[in-house]
């Protein structure tokens, strides 16, 4: 079965920071690569969407790292995978679980 995969708007601010944060760093063609391919693992949670490490099994919240650069916080329910947060470059995590 494929789910859906949507973004939060929490998560898509993270991209635009993300994007800020890079851009001066390391160029327009880096930021751009690299984003892409977030948020294509991103995407690849339709797939698999179960893969990570659950923290809330309550809210059906899970965790999930990216190249050691990012950690994706998700959930999912029914067909649907819901991109709740990014955190980058160990960013402190804070959010609300209920």
């Amino acid at each position: 079965m494929t789910h859906k995969v949507l973004f939060s708007e929490a998560a898509d601010n993270d991209i635009a920071e993300i994007t800020a944060y890079l851009l001066p760093l390391a160029g327009v063609r880096v930021t751009d690569r690299y984003v892409k391919r977030l948020l294509d693992y991103c995407q690849s949670l339709n797939l698999f969407p179960n893969r990570g490490v659950a923290i809330d099994a309550r809210s059906g919240l899970r965790l999930l790292g990216y190249r050691k650069q990012a950690t994706i916080a998700f959930s999912v329910e029914g067909g649907c995978v819901t991109i709740v947060r990014i955190f980058h470059h160990g960013r402190n995590i804070d959010f609300d679980l209920e």
